[in-house]
């Protein structure tokens, strides 16, 4: 889930590019994590089709971005 969280943070992604970001993940899997996101208030699904990051969704991908950077580095290493 966070890295659909990651994937969202930079704005609005159609189901099969965000597909596509996160290495050809299964479609049931993703529409599942989609799902649980949407029924947690974190992710709203657009009338374009296009998911995107509520308010609430995007004040969590702020608070985690210490948690991005830091696996940056150590991907890194």
């Amino acid at each position: 889930m966070l890295r659909v969280i990651w994937e969202l943070a930079s704005g609005p992604l159609g189901f099969l590019e965000l597909r596509r970001r996160m290495g050809n993940c299964s479609s049931s899997m993703l529409s599942v994590r989609l799902q649980s996101l949407q029924d947690a208030g974190i992710v709203v699904k657009r009338p374009d089709k296009c998911y995107e990051l509520t308010a609430g969704g995007g004040e969590l991908s702020r608070a985690l971005e210490p948690l991005w950077a830091w696996s940056e580095r150590w991907s890194r290493s």
